[in-house]
């Protein structure tokens, strides 16, 4: 099967509110299914009457549920994706983009960096390595978001049967009795081994840049740590050049690409 370059309609079986301003959609197809996604692809989402917006994948299709994507709204099209409810329709087109290729980290430590909604595409990759012990090491999950109030998944999240799962906030409100700082704080408390480690890491882009480094002092080989980096994607086909880092287009190159490519492209202002 291959990707799908018109929408295919899809409706809301469920939603939730994450936080204040995000919004977790479960959608199944009203007549076909899209080719099959991995952890870390993304689809192109489509309000019908308003525009289309890249969203990776925060969960995967399981027995009796659908696929899953979590929107912030930040624009008229998150906006209205925001606003759908149980039995509406959206378009998908897709599958597209690089995954998270977990499958690299067997026997080894896996390490899972997210920044506020930086989870959501973790999502699922985090639940495969959970859910499969014995083909993985330790794994650890941290987490970074600004507020409490900007935490996705929280109630999972506890629940992960990790090595380490460490959860930090910037500014606490009064009621917060976690972590406070960067997520690269929690970096020392993780239980994992660096020349045996694969990491993943998604979240706004200086704290992309920031975990991957520390990670590369520590001795997480740079090829050995997946990035996912965002850009304005149009067309997610690779023809538009909205999306271009460097020589990357990143809808079709990335939205993953090891660090080891990503590091000198996101130390380039121009780029």
């Amino acid at each position: 099967m291959t990707t799908c370059p018109v929408p295919v309609a899809y409706r809301v079986t469920d939603r939730w509110d994450e936080t204040h301003d995000t919004v977790t959609l479960r959608l199944e197809p009203d007549a076909r299914w899209l080719a099959p996604f991995e952890a870390g692809q993304f689809a192109m989402v489509y309000a019908f009457g308003v525009g289309e917006i890249p969203v990776s994948v925060s969960s995967l299709p399981t027995v009796g549920h659908g696929l899953a994507h979590t929107v912030r709204e930040v624009g008229a099209v998150s906006a209205a994706l925001c606003r759908k409810r149980i039995g509406d329709t959206v378009g998908l087109r897709g599958p597209f983009g690089t995954g998270w290729g977990l499958e690299a980290a067997r026997g080894r430590d896996v390490l899972v960096v997210a920044g506020g909604i930086g989870l959501a595409p973790l999502r699922p990759l985090v639940r495969h390595a959970v859910a499969a012990p014995e083909d993985y090491g330790r794994v650890n999950v941290l987490v970074g978001a600004r507020s409490p109030g900007d935490l996705v998944s929280r109630v999972e999240t506890r629940r992960w049967p990790t090595a380490y799962t460490g959860v930090t906030v910037d500014h606490p409100d009064p009621y917060w009795r976690g972590e406070i700082g960067l997520v690269t704080r929690l970096l020392d408390r993780a239980h994992f081994d660096p020349a045996s480690t694969t990491a993943f890491v998604c979240g706004p882009e200086p704290m992309i840049r920031a975990t991957a480094r520390d990670l590369v002092h520590r001795g997480v080989p740079a090829d050995r740590i997946r990035v996912s980096l965002e850009r304005n994607m149009r067309c997610a086909t690779g023809h538009c050049g909205h999306c271009q880092l460097g020589p990357v287009l990143l809808c079709r190159d990335g939205p993953v690409i090891g660090f080891d490519r990503a590091e000198p492209l996101m130390s380039t202002r121009e780029l």
